[in-house]
């Protein structure tokens, strides 16, 4: 399984990530040098074919390494313009090209060492030099391969990581190579043909072992730069996905890497009637969800309105009409003979022409109906949505004008009693709001029918009254 990141989203793009990944990458290149220059000397001066192969190894590893510490100061850049997604992906496209330049390296190996061991015989001359280079090249090989892998690790650069694979097979190579060389002199003492030919064998050993290197480099760069998502992870985040209270189906998950980060592309069915608002918050739990199986993942959501199943004919009715940005309420609909008629009040602009608003009303009637044609008949109430906020002369309590309403209220035996009655004075208009006390197990449809009946009364026995609101309450919740 691929190895997902596990750094939080402060750590990437800060300045000490930055500084320690140059720094390490910057150390490479310098030690690159060092080693390439000693095999190549120690090299030509004994004629070893496995030190030159050696060599030759150690060059492309310089010229990755240098490739390495140019890709991670351009991968470390912000997104711009011209790269919205960053430029995290020059680190996997410089391990594609380290990994060409290795299986270049494998078939010079191997075109000179079956030249030597088949038709051009060269004789060598294995030096204490020669020795002491191989061994110091694999203690710097050593040192810098864990210092890479330690910053690969950290920051989970596949640049770094490619970098420290080579060194770390290096070690290996190089140790056969001087097998290789200790098996030539010890060949010409025994008078043995075939040890004395151990060099190009060590070459073949050493490019056996790029190859496989390689191999497994180049999959993981390929897989990368064509944007191929971690193992099991999309498997994964549809599973949490569908704990998310709130999601009808999870349409699509795509997942791509670029770099040390991962994006994600996440389509998620709602409910149609679901708000704006809850929609957002929906869209929240979807990107923790993904990024609690990858850290540092850049989110996309992307809600589809879907029909829920267990969806009635309110629920369709403001359905189209949330559809149109518009609220309708107090739905009702009657069953005559079979055939459904839907009444329903509409909000809409107060400075809304009526041709206009009825344009509106006729256009949603015709759209709900083709939608639902079991409705035989629809009757909206336009309702002007204020829009202006009005300014009240004053705010007071009318003592008599309370006893009257609740005398009034008292007429309905559900009301356990009715208080805080306001009176306010808008415009020459008198509005009246009070609070009323419900038997805790009252359903709302019946505290509905008598909050309606009692708005009714009041207007009955007080005429001037412009607008009435009552504020039902549970018994249990009255606190005065």
């Amino acid at each position: 399984m691929t190895a997902l990141p596990a750094m939080t989203g402060s750590a990437f793009g800060s300045d000490a990530m930055r500084a320690e990944k140059r720094s390490v990458a910057a150390n490479s290149v310098f030690a690159a040098v060092a080693v390439t220059a000693l095999k190549i000397v120690v090299g030509i001066t004994t004629g070893s074919l496995g030190i030159l192969s050696e060599a030759a190894h150690s060059g492309l590893d310089l010229i990755a390494a240098v490739i390495t510490f140019i890709s991670v100061r351009v991968s470390d850049k912000p997104a711009d313009a011209d790269h919205q997604y960053g430029h995290e992906k020059v680190e996997n496209f410089s391990a594609f090209i380290e990994t060409g330049l290795l299986l270049l390296t494998c078939v010079v190996i191997v075109y000179e060492a079956v030249k030597r061991l088949f038709f051009h015989h060269v004789e060598i001359e294995p030096s204490l030099a020669a020795f002491l280079v191989l061994f110091a090249s694999m203690a710097v090989d050593l040192w810098r391969s864990r210092a890479l892998q330690k910053i690969a690790d950290k920051y989970s650069s596949q640049a770094l990581e490619a970098d420290a694979l080579h060194f770390s097979t290096d070690i290996w190579s190089t140790g056969v190579v001087a097998a290789g060389l200790g098996m030539v002199i010890l060949g010409r003492r025994l008078h043995l043909q075939w040890f004395v030919d151990a060099d190009p064998i060590a070459a073949l050993f050493v490019a056996g072992v790029v190859v496989f290197v390689s191999s497994r480099l180049a999959r993981r760069t390929i897989d990368a730069l064509l944007d191929t998502g971690p193992a099991d992870a999309r498997n994964r985040i549809i599973a949490a996905l569908h704990n998310v209270e709130g999601l009808l189906e999870v349409d699509r998950v795509r997942i791509r890497g670029a770099g040390n980060r991962y994006f994600a592309d996440v389509s998620v069915g709602l409910a149609r009637n679901v708000t704006f608002q809850r929609s957002g918050q929906l869209a929240d739990e979807v990107t923790k969800t993904v990024q609690s199986i990858l850290p540092n993942t850049d989110v996309v959501v992307r809600s589809v309105p879907r029909p829920a199943n267990a969806e009635n004919i309110f629920d369709r009715v403001r359905a189209v009409a949330t559809r149109h940005n518009l609220n309708v309420h107090d739905v009702s609909v009657q069953d005559l003979d079979g055939r459904l008629h839907v009444e329903q009040h509409l909000e809409l602009d107060e400075h809304l022409p009526l041709k206009q608003a009825h344009d509106w009303v006729s256009n949603l009637e015709s759209e709900i109906r083709g939608e639902n044609p079991e409705i035989a008949s629809i009757l909206t109430h336009i309702e002007s949505e204020p829009a202006t906020i009005e300014a009240a002369t004053h705010f007071d309590r009318d003592a008599k004008l309370e006893s009257k309403l609740k005398t009034v209220a008292s007429e309905f035996p559900e009301i356990l009693d009715a208080h805080d009655i306001r009176v306010k004075h808008v415009r020459d208009r008198v509005y009246v709001s009070c609070h009323c006390t419900f038997p805790d197990e009252l359903p709302l449809s019946r505290v509905h029918d008598v909050s309606t009946a009692l708005e009714s009364r009041f207007k009955q026995e007080v005429p001037e009254l412009f607008r009435v609101l009552i504020h039902p309450e549970p018994k249990t919740d009255n606190r005065r």
